[in-house]
């Protein structure tokens, strides 16, 4: 039995399906606050293990941004890039027919690494509920992340921690990695609010400039030539965004960029953790010891996890918006509140893990 501790796992149902080769894995962690909710990804090199700590990883997401939501995730082994459309399809409704058993009572899907709008049209087709997934088209009722819930939570979260600083975004520079959904409503919005964008970076690189960067003009150049890169600034290593000398950094695309090499060069005081674990907790306990704030990544980058919930609610996307903008702001000053000695991180899994004990404790499963 794989068990962790108190809080799960609570099932780990592992899949194959012979007419089309499909492996999957789902995985739910703990549903004492409701249905676990966490996407479904769909990459060659997947593995129970990964799925299980990203499922643990949504139970305090969940918990943190206050939702109805247990944590859960899937995955589905297999190289999108090596199958056809409608390959991909028969692979995406396989999986569904595998695992409908625990939805959506205990497991509500969504996309993640390689799966889309489409493919969440296509899963809660094969089940014949709208309930299955969130992230669905429009057209067939969703709220497609598509929208920017992620990118707008990441920018409410870090106007939220300048205001508690007592300061306003108004003038603060910000760097911002990624120029993808997340990334790309991010800068929207802060720029919107005031803030001086200087540096932007992509898969080719980054382009500085320390006057400002102009959000529509990146844009258009990245629709045109594919890289952020081919605008006008000074064009630098990716990694070199992490180095710049600006108020706030937002590290938006990959894993662990932060690390033990770079943390003394980081210059940023405020740190908002777009992308899913951009930096080790014990990486982030060096920038805590010198003052910086981080707002970690479960805390910022809950805006598409909120935007789901609106979408099991029937509810439009100005409505989304403004739960979104509610509890991204009321979950950051309570988590900032409640931080001692700058841990960030400490204080919002101890808000999560105490929302999840006491749902646990009403349901009879703890004392």
């Amino acid at each position: 039995m794989r068990r962790e501790d108190e809080y799960g796992f609570e099932k780990i149902i592992e899949v194959y399906d012979q007419k089309t080769g499909m492996q999957g894995v789902c995985v739910i962690h703990n549903t004492a606050r409701g249905p676990g909710k966490g996407g479904m990804r769909m990459v060659p090199d997947v593995t129970t293990e990964e799925v299980m700590g990203l499922a643990r990883a949504m139970t305090w997401k969940n918990a943190m941004a206050d939702l109805p939501f247990g944590g859960a995730k899937s995955g589905i082994k297999a190289d999108p890039r090596k199958l056809t459309p409608e390959q991909k399809e028969m692979v995406m409704r396989a999986f569904a027919r595998k695992i409908k058993d625990v939805i959506p009572g205990q497991y509500i899907a969504g996309p993640d690494m390689n799966t889309t709008e489409k493919e969440m049209a296509q899963f809660a087709d094969e089940l014949g509920t709208p309930m299955a997934c969130t992230g669905k088209p429009a057209s067939v009722g969703g709220l497609p992340h598509e929208l920017g819930s992620t990118g707008f939570g990441v920018a409410i979260s870090t106007r939220t921690a300048v205001e508690h600083m007592g300061k306003s975004l108004n003038g603060m520079t910000v760097a911002i990695e990624g120029f993808g959904n997340v990334g790309t409503f991010t800068m929207k919005f802060l720029t919107e609010w005031g803030a001086k964008v200087v540096a932007v970076s992509d898969s080719k690189g980054t382009i500085y400039d320390k006057n400002g960067l102009n959000y529509e003009d990146l844009m258009k150049i990245k629709a045109e030539k594919g890289t952020v890169t081919a605008g006008k600034g000074e064009k630098l290593d990716a990694a070199k965004l992490f180095e710049l000398p600006v108020d706030i950094l937002v590290p938006g695309a990959r894993p662990d960029v932060i690390h033990m090499g770079n943390v003394g060069n980081v210059k940023a005081k405020i740190i908002a953790e777009a992308a899913n674990l951009p930096a080790k907790y014990d990486v982030e306990k060096v920038l805590m010891g010198k003052g910086v704030l981080v707002l970690p990544d479960f805390v910022a980058n809950a805006g598409g996890v909120i935007s789901s919930y609106c979408e099991t609610q029937g509810w439009d996307a100005d409505t989304m918006f403004r739960v979104v903008e509610g509890k991204l702001r009321n979950n950051t000053k309570l988590m900032l509140e409640r931080t001692k000695d700058h841990d960030t991180r400490k204080a919002a899994l101890d808000i999560a893990h105490e929302r999840v004990s006491d749902a646990m404790r009403m349901r009879g499963w703890m004392k």
